[in-house]
């Protein structure tokens, strides 16, 4: 936050590259935090003794280290509520500070809505790490239910995904695209919604000069109506291409396995889909969210009177980042938190659909 905040100092695009890399930075310690939970969690299951079976050894060790992370994805759920309280302490505290701002409180009520909204956005960006965390641990769990499905289906192990094979490759490649054009999408969207504000406030100041002298209100109600109605309009495509592309990439797959022979391809091209989607759409989460919030408490703290305060240059290029952090961390990185619980859950409810014939290749 404070390299941010320094390097406003000198510009606008120095705000913006300076909180770039923050944010690239900023992914490495949860991204290793995560990682050792699933580890540590499935070993510690897999050596437990749970379901221990002398037919089946390595299946039943197997299953118990899927019960060990699903008992740690549990305990993360276990302090929802707590979480879910100081997620909400961050919008409450913004909105706080918009309501003083408007209403022209004293300056103090607005410093000290400041301070609450600073809070709040470390308080979010936490709660933020806490849901992909445990996004990351459902997800795990979900590609053993899925593995196992297919191999009941199929009738034949589905244990292992070749990465070799050139098919599941492209499918993983794909679900790293699906993950970077959502969230390209997502932050378009509310480009298209404040451009379309942008131009309804700048013909009411000409239409009604009172209005930045404070003599006269302006039309609240058509700048909520547009903004509800982008909310509506823009996530429909988005939408509709976390749930279709799964099922192109799924029958693609299947009908290239069913002409070379290879009934389970569709399967293998999923699991590559799956395992790549999951893993970039972490990592991306992580990044968006991060370098939001940060954006936003390096305005935060020039505003607190540092390196020129409010009205400065630094002020201005702070800003600029803030509002650039704006759509990262407020829609397209939460919204990749749902996406990639949607990826497994999609892939493992439609999963017989692509398998191919397996008498056929008997």
């Amino acid at each position: 936050m404070r390299r941010i905040a320094e390097s406003a100092t000198t510009g606008h695009a120095t705000t913006i590259i300076t909180g770039l890399a923050v944010g690239l930075e900023s992914v490495v310690a949860p991204v290793l935090t995560v990682g050792l939970a699933i580890v540590a969690s499935y070993h510690l299951g897999r050596t437990s003794g749970v379901g221990a079976s002398s037919l089946d050894p390595e299946g039943a060790s197997r299953a118990a280290g899927l019960f060990g992370t699903a008992v740690a994805t549990m305990g993360m759920l276990a302090t929802a509520v707590y979480v879910l309280s100081m997620n909400n302490f961050g919008p409450i505290a913004d909105n706080a500070g918009g309501i003083a701002e408007m209403s022209q409180q004293q300056a103090h009520v607005r410093d000290a809505t400041d301070a609450l909204d600073a809070a709040g956005n470390v308080t979010k960006a936490a709660t933020k790490g806490y849901s992909i965390g445990s996004a990351a641990l459902a997800c795990f769990l979900l590609f053993g239910a899925f593995m196992d499905e297919f191999s009941q289906f199929a009738g034949v192990p589905f244990e292992v995904v070749d990465v070799a094979k050139p098919e599941v490759l492209v499918g993983g490649l794909f679900g790293v695209c699906m993950v970077f054009a959502f969230a390209g999408m997502a932050i378009a969207a509310v480009g298209r919604a404040a451009q379309k504000v942008v131009v309804v406030c700048r013909e009411a100041f000409a239409k009604d000069p009172g209005i930045l002298q404070g003599t006269s209100l302006p039309d609240y109600e058509r700048v909520v109506s547009i903004v509800t109605e982008a909310a509506l309009q823009e996530m429909v495509l988005p939408g509709v291409l976390c749930v279709a592309a799964p099922v192109v990439v799924g029958f693609a797959g299947r009908f290239v396995g069913e002409l070379t022979g290879r009934p389970l391809l569709g399967a293998e091209v999923l699991a590559g889909y799956l395992v790549f989607g999951t893993v970039s759409g972490v990592v991306m989460a992580l990044f968006l969210d991060n370098v939001g919030g940060a954006w936003d408490n390096a305005k935060k703290y020039v505003e607190l009177g540092h390196f020129g305060g409010k009205g400065s240059e630094a002020h201005k290029a702070a800003v600029t980042g803030d509002t650039v952090g704006d759509p990262l961390k407020d829609t397209a990185g939460p919204s990749l938190h749902v996406v990639i619980k949607l990826l497994s859950t999609t892939i493992l409810v439609l999963g017989p659909l692509f398998v191919g014939r397996i008498e056929a290749s008997v």
